[in-house]
């Protein structure tokens, strides 16, 4: 979905290069030049844009829902690590992007959504994506949101990264989590709260082509993004007027949970065994978190998650 808008930006910036509008083409470059750190610096958010209405009508298409499970003490700085990554993202960009939910349940936390560089070296694009509250994933932008020295931010991360969406298939329970440490490391450097967020349904919106691990497509998968950076995973879901074939999601509930903090003191320097020791911990709460609440959102008693 994102490729797709980012397409349109680059051919619309194209249009103007080669038609009568160069000039605009050019100013825009400048101002591109100039404001190139703002998606490491807190990006720059439009609470008019957030509040679309196009929005809440994406949000009850599925219907996108936030669980609160404790409350988040705007006095701290927090890590969020949302999971899975799903092929849209969708309970992420729905429940932290848009809509009132977050502020009406958390109220005093500010959340950013931490995305992939690459997405803000589109022009025009990056306007639009900054507007809804994303940034940056990069270390520096995590540490400009995490070195707030008030508290009341909150950086969400979607840990799996482009790599877990090429294990967005229906039922799947799989993450890409064990080789991913440095959210542990950046939440220790600035003594920022993890907190663990499952996001259930978000793997059901679209069937993938089957694509196991060694398969001769998982591999080209995995080589192309290793290469541009983002993953291109084949999926398919519904049509519009029909459900057999097309690219809109299926109807499918999604049902984000906000876990409970694990506390972090701050360590600047911290050591392999204490970032394994708090990753280990991380990952104990998220099992539990799932555990707890799999029942609720239809997952079969027997199943659990898988970390990779």
């Amino acid at each position: 979905l994102l490729s797709l808008v980012a397409e349109f930006c680059w051919g619309f910036f194209v249009i103007l290069i080669l038609g009568n509008f160069w000039f605009l083409a050019v100013l825009y470059l400048l101002w591109l030049y100039l404001d190139w750190e703002t998606p490491c610096a807190g990006g720059r958010r439009s609470q008019w844009v957030r509040s679309w209405t196009v929005w809440k009508y994406f949000r009850e298409y599925f219907p996108i829902r936030l669980i609160k499970t404790s409350d988040l003490n705007p006095n701290h700085n927090y890590l969020l690590g949302f999971h899975p990554h799903g092929v849209l993202v969708a309970g992420a960009f729905g429940n932290f992007c848009t809509g009132p939910s977050f502020k009406n349940l958390f109220p005093g936390l500010t959340p950013y959504l931490h995305i992939m560089p690459i997405w803000f070296g589109c022009p025009f694009f990056r306007e639009y994506i900054m507007s809804a509250g994303m940034v940056s994933a990069s270390k520096e932008s995590v540490s400009y949101v995490l070195s707030n020295k008030g508290g009341g931010q909150a950086s969400v991360i979607v840990i799996g990264g482009a790599e877990e969406s090429l294990n967005a298939h229906p039922g799947s329970l799989t993450l890409n989590i064990l080789k991913r440490k440095g959210f542990i490391k950046m939440a220790l450097k600035h003594g920022a709260h993890l907190v663990p967020v499952f996001s259930f349904g978000e793997n059901e919106l679209f069937k993938q082509v089957a694509n196991p691990k060694g398969s001769w497509l998982r591999n080209v998968q995995e080589k192309l993004q290793k290469i541009m950076g983002f993953a291109l995973p084949l999926f398919h879901a519904r049509g519009v007027f029909q459900y057999s074939f097309g690219l809109i999601p299926y109807r499918q509930p999604i049902h984000t949970v906000v876990g409970s903090p694990i506390p972090v003191k701050q360590n600047l320097n911290p050591t392999s065994e204490e970032i394994d020791q708090l990753h280990a911990l991380y990952l104990q709460k998220l099992r539990k978190l799932f555990e707890e609440h799999k029942r609720n959102y239809g997952i079969p008693e027997h199943k659990s998650l898988i970390f990779e």
